[in-house]
């Protein structure tokens, strides 16, 4: 764990594009404010992390999940986010139940490929075997021929 608030920025890049994204077009941010906003956030990121970790402690879990964020966001005052938190975390799952769902169509597709090739392969396999068998066949009346 970080000893100071400061050792825990979140990426330059990242805040910049979320500022970006907040304001209107033509509106410029001074280096200081964009640290500022910065550090801000770090510090929300904590203080949100530490209350929903109270939640998940409370109900003697070691693991902090979406409904201990919620509550933390209420007992921060945050009532007004939690709508469009829920969204954004229903959109969250719906997304990770759409890349479960193509990854799984993605793997039958590949065993049901894997499968026919194996078929078609022990197919090959056995016409060799045959055209094999067949030339034995003629190269041993051949032999007869010779011998007669």
């Amino acid at each position: 764990m970080a000893e100071r608030p400061e050792d825990l920025n979140l990426p330059n890049a990242v805040i910049t594009r979320i500022i970006k994204e907040a304001l209107p077009d033509g509106v410029n941010v001074s280096k200081e404010a964009r640290r500022a906003i910065s550090q801000a956030a770090s510090v929300f990121v904590l203080y949100a992390t530490s209350c929903a970790n109270n939640f998940a402690m409370k109900a003697k879990r070691k693991t902090l999940n979406a409904g201990d964020v919620m509550s933390a966001m209420e007992e921060m005052e945050f009532e007004r986010f939690l709508q469009p938190l829920r969204e954004a975390l229903e959109a969250y799952k719906k997304g990770q139940k759409g890349k479960k769902e193509a990854s799984e169509q993605k793997r039958k597709d590949k065993e049901k490929k894997s499968s026919t090739d194996e078929n078609d392969k022990s197919r090959d396999e056995e016409e060799e075997e045959h055209m094999d068998d067949e030339q034995e066949g003629e190269n041993e009346g051949e032999e007869e021929d010779v011998e007669n």
